[in-house]
């Protein structure tokens, strides 16, 4: 079936183009499955900001490791924050230096974290796209109504959508389609999605993570371009629906408000962060801590920025493979199992 989808792709294509793939598991996928040696080489495939980790703002990341070192505090984080650099540390070297950081799977994890340990404030630290962020907001809700008062979140969570927005509105930055995110439009759904098109005229297709349906998706977005029509296909029908998951979005908007928020490599963007509500304050570890905190500082010579705007591919960063590597990374791009630097690393 992927070589007949291909075969069809070659048929209708005729002239360059540039798709980019906003999903870090779907640029995982494209090198796992040698999805681009199926292609022409009249199409190239090009990574956005799709890894949570990745985009994480230099600060946000620095946060992450003050809250560590504070009195009777337990962070928990999921695993690949953990070797992220931040300015002068990370997660992995403050808990090789005793800091009590926990390795979870969910915030239920956190929580249970939390029970187990009254006298410790447990901090879980909220970062990703709107696929977990429901997730968290559930943990929250749950926390007040059991009276969970030493569980708190710091939320980094940041919406796709916006940065979408400020991806095509960026001069210079020529992308012909996109290959929109399956877990977060399994969320937010395809109407998600409807003003971006609408605005920017630019042919973007929702796609699943197995190879056929990223081919489905290429090939969609391959017709749409070479018949110079924009729109929106979902490819991913058997769990994207028109409206998303209600239920998830509800508990969003229960507890998140929309705020501006640093993206790497995108700068701030605004309403595209989540930020814990006045309400839920008590629950709020950016509230709850006072952080006064130096200028942050990117790693010298690291251009995960411009990997993740599709400025630049691994190989063109003066440090890949040379400095900084799986074992030894200097930026988030070669840390993450969704960091385009990991998967060229890994792949090429």
């Amino acid at each position: 079936m992927a070589r007949k989808i291909s075969s069809r792709i070659r048929e209708i294509n005729r002239k360059a183009i540039r798709i980019m793939e906003v999903c870090g598991t779907h640029t995982m996928s494209i090198f796992r499955y040698g999805i681009r040696s199926l292609l022409p080489d009249s199409i190239s495939l090009i990574s956005g900001p799709g890894c949570p980790v990745c985009v994480t703002a230099q600060r946000e990341i620095d946060v992450c490791i003050e809250i560590c070192r504070m009195k009777d505090v337990t962070v928990a984080t999921f695993g690949d924050l953990m070797r992220v650099p931040g300015t002068d540390s990370s997660l992995q070297m403050e808990r090789a230096n005793g800091r009590d950081v926990r390795v979870v799977y969910s915030t239920f994890d956190a929580m249970d974290l939390a029970r187990k340990n009254p006298d410790r404030r447990v901090v879980f630290l909220g970062v990703g796209f709107e696929t977990t962020a429901p997730t968290v907001a559930a943990s929250i809700l749950t926390a007040r109504n059991e009276g969970l008062g030493n569980y708190l979140v710091f939320s980094a969570h940041k919406l796709v959508p916006p940065a979408l927005e400020a991806l095509l509105g960026t001069e210079g930055l020529a992308i012909d389609g996109l290959i929109l995110p399956g877990h977060v439009s399994v969320i937010i759904g395809e109407k998600a999605y409807e003003p971006l098109v609408e605005k920017y005229r630019t042919p973007c297709a929702i796609a699943g993570f197995e190879p056929v349906d990223i081919l489905h998706a290429i090939h969609s977005l391959t017709a749409r371009i070479e018949q110079g029509a924009a729109g929106l296909d979902n490819c991913y029908p058997r769990a994207v629906s028109f409206g998303g998951n209600q239920k998830a979005q509800d508990a969003m908007d229960a507890v998140f408000e929309k705020r501006n928020t640093q993206w790497r490599g995108l700068g701030i963007i605004p309403m595209s962060g989540l930020g814990i509500k006045e309400e839920f304050s008590s629950f709020d570890a950016e509230t709850f801590f006072s952080l006064p905190l130096p200028q942050p500082k990117e790693p010298a010579g690291c251009s995960c920025g411009e990997i993740l705007t599709g400025r630049k591919i691994p190989p063109e960063c003066p440090l890949y493979s040379k400095v900084c590597t799986p074992a030894a990374p200097v930026g988030p791009c070669m840390v993450s199992s969704e960091g385009t630097c990991a998967a060229y690393f890994r792949y090429s």
